[in-house]
C-alpha cells in the first residue's frame, strides 16, 4: 500500500496537471470506486460538474481534491493498487479504469481513477475550517507536516505502552507512516521493532523522528518506492527507492553497517525487517 511519500508524489503531479482546472463532466465506471459515496456514482459525478478544483492537498496517506467555494473536497484513497493518472483524451482506456474526469478547457488531458484490486476509492465529503475533509478528520498530522508536535508524539508515546512499530503505524498518534519506511527507520536508529515506547527517551524519539523524516525525504527525492507496476505517479512513472532499502525486503543480504544477515519476523499480518545485531531485541523477544 502506497504510504507517505508515495501519496505526495501523486499529489504533487496533480498540483501540476489538475489544480485550477473547471470539471466538465464524470464518469463512474465501477460502483466499487465511489462505495465511500454513499449517494452513489450518478450522484458523485453530477456533483463534481462545473467545480474547479483547488490546490491538492495530503495528511498522511490521504490525499483530496478541494472544490473551490464548495466547502467540499473529493477525496481519494489509493487502496492495494489505485492509481490517478493523467492521461490524453485519446489515450486508449486502461483495463481497470473505474472513474474518468473530462475537463472544460482546451489542454487536451483528463484525470483517471484505475484501480486493479477495487480497494481504493473516491468520495465527496464536507470539509472543516481548515479544509480538511470531515471523515479524516481524527487522523494524525504526518512527520513532514511543519505543525507536527515532536513534543507531543513523545509524551504520546510514553502514555501509550505499546511497542515502538506499532506505534509507528497507528494513524492516530503519526500518520503516513506504512511497514516499509518503519523498518527503514528502525533501522536507521538501531533499534527493534518491538522496543517498548516507554523506554524511549526524548533524545531517542527525536533521533528516530529525524530518521522518519530522513528516509521519506529520501524517497520523494526519487518518487518513492515501487516494488510493481501499481504503484505509479500520475504519467505512470515508477519510483526507484527500493534500489536503495536498508531493510525492507532484504532478508539474507548482509547488513549495510555490520554485514550481519538481515531477518525477516512475521508480525501483524506483515513481515519486519531487521538486523539481529544492531537491533537488539528487549528482552523475551527473539
Amino acid at each position: 500500500m502506497p504510504e507517505l511519500p508515495e501519496v505526495e508524489v501523486v499529489r504533487r503531479g496533480l498540483e501540476r496537471w489538475v489544480a485550477h482546472r473547471t470539471v466538465a463532466d464524470a464518469e463512474v465506471l465501477h460502483p466499487r470506486a465511489v462505495r465511500r459515496h454513499i449517494a452513489g456514482g450518478d450522484d458523485f459525478a453530477q456533483r463534481l460538474k462545473g467545480h474547479r478544483i483547488g490546490v491538492p492537498s495530503r495528511r498522511g496517506k490521504y490525499l483530496w481534491l478541494p472544490l473551490e467555494d464548495s466547502g467540499q473536497a473529493v477525496l481519494a484513497h489509493l487502496g492495494m493498487s489505485g492509481q490517478l493518472l493523467v492521461q490524453p483524451h485519446e489515450a486508449p482506456a486502461e483495463k481497470h479504469l473505474r472513474i474518468r474526469v473530462r475537463f472544460a478547457d482546451a489542454l487536451g488531458t483528463e484525470l483517471r481513477f484505475v484501480d486493479q484490486r477495487t480497494f481504493g476509492g473516491l468520495s465527496l465529503h464536507d470539509t472543516g475550517p481548515d479544509g480538511l475533509p470531515d471523515v479524516i478528520a481524527h487522523i494524525a498530522r504526518d512527520p513532514l507536516d511543519p505543525l507536527f508536535d515532536d513534543e507531543a508524539f513523545h509524551q504520546a508515546l510514553r502514555r501509550k505502552r505499546t511497542t515502538v512499530k506499532r506505534a509507528l503505524l497507528d494513524q492516530s498518534l503519526i500518520s503516513g507512516v506504512g511497514n516499509i519506511y518503519a523498518d527503514e527507520a528502525l533501522w536507521r536508529s538501531r533499534l527493534h521493532y518491538e522496543r517498548p515506547t516507554a523506554t524511549l527517551t526524548r533524545p531517542r524519539t527525536a533521533e528516530l523522528l529525524g530518521h522518519v523524516r530522513d528516509v521519506m525525504n529520501a524517497a520523494l527525492a526519487v518518487g518513492g518506492t515501487s516494488f510493481d507496476s501499481l504503484y505509479v505517479n500520475v504519467n505512470g512513472e515508477s519510483g526507484y527507492f527500493d534500489r536503495s532499502l536498508d531493510a525492507y525486503g532484504r532478508e539474507g543480504l548482509p547488513c549495510r553497517r555490520c554485514a550481519t544477515p538481515m531477518r525477516r519476523r512475521p508480525w501483524m499480518n506483515r513481515s519486519s525487517y531487521y538486523c539481529p545485531k544492531c537491533q537488539r531485541p528487549p528482552r523475551a523477544v527473539s
